[in-house]
């Protein structure tokens, strides 16, 4: 099997499977034959992502990408629906917030300032109701915690028990939304 080694001052071998192929990262002191044993455990795992991959890259292919009319369709229908989202929310996490800004991201779907600020990705319009209020709540949870701690999370749950099951559904289905955008 064909690798390609980037060795730096890491202090654990690591595997990547990407378009160009399989990368092995590795510390400077690890030698070529750990990495050819390393590289041999872990065959099967190499191999199902890059079927993955493979799948992932024929889907891309078939997607069929947004005109700016639909994408600027889709911000005006966010700049309507999602500050009245945040609005509604924003009392029930126990939080203020700055300026909410509509974006068309290639790879989130919001975001939270230091300063407050909200940004989220016109995609959402595409999601279920529900995916959309998850992802209100979790960035208005930054508000209070501005990492991806326990505490945050506890929040998060508070106010909004089912958020599991709908980010789930955003991880199974936000790539294909994505692709939409990116082509």
């Amino acid at each position: 099997m064909d690798y390609k080694i980037i060795r730096s001052s890491r202090k654990t071998l690591a595997l990547q499977v990407t378009r160009d192929g399989v990368i092995v990262r590795a510390p400077y002191r690890v030698s070529d034959e750990e990495i050819r044993r390393f590289v041999s455990q872990h065959r099967d795992w190499i191999q199902k992502h890059q079927e993955k991959l493979a799948s992932e890259l024929a889907a891309q292919q078939t997607v069929e990408r947004l005109t700016d009319a639909d994408i600027q369709a889709l911000a005006d229908q966010a700049l309507k629906v999602i500050p009245e989202r945040v609005r509604y929310y924003a009392p029930l996490v126990g939080v203020t917030y700055g300026r909410i800004t509509i974006r068309n991201q290639k790879s989130r779907w919001g975001s939270c300032s230091s300063k407050g600020n909200l940004n989220f990705n016109c995609l959402l319009m595409l999601t279920p109701p529900e995916v959309l209020d998850s992802v209100v709540v979790h960035e208005l949870c930054h508000r209070k915690e501005m990492n991806h701690s326990e505490a945050f999370y506890r929040e998060v749950y508070r106010v909004y028990p089912a958020y599991d099951q709908w980010n789930r559904w955003l991880k199974e289905n936000g790539p294909a939304l994505m692709r939409r955008m990116t082509g």
